[in-house]
């Protein structure tokens, strides 16, 4: 029987084997990206909050100004008769100027 031959692949090594953890720099590291992260959540949570506000204002706007019009639309419509609300004028009658002209 043949003895198999041993390479560079067989060469038992230490590398990789330690644990992550245990290396003090990558632990510091990987608490200061975490605390980046969560700064950065912070001020997206933020904007948003802002954002909300300004969307909630509006629409309280939109419902005042929605109001107002409603009230005023009501006001002058209980002056009209029942068969007016909501027709439209009558179209003013066309002059006639002779047709169209073009000067050379």
């Amino acid at each position: 029987m043949a003895i198999p031959g041993k390479g560079v692949n067989q060469i038992r090594t230490l590398s990789g084997r330690s644990d992550q953890l245990s290396v003090p720099y990558r632990s510091y590291m990987q608490i200061s990206c975490l605390e980046m992260e969560r700064a950065r959540r912070n001020k997206e949570r933020a904007a948003a909050a802002l954002r909300i506000q300004m969307i909630d204002t509006r629409i309280e706007e939109i419902e005042k100004a929605e109001k107002e019009l409603l009230l005023a639309v009501a006001s002058v419509n209980q002056g009209l008769p029942v068969g007016r609300v909501g027709s439209r004028p009558e179209p003013e009658a066309r002059r006639n100027t002779g047709g169209f002209k073009i000067r050379y």
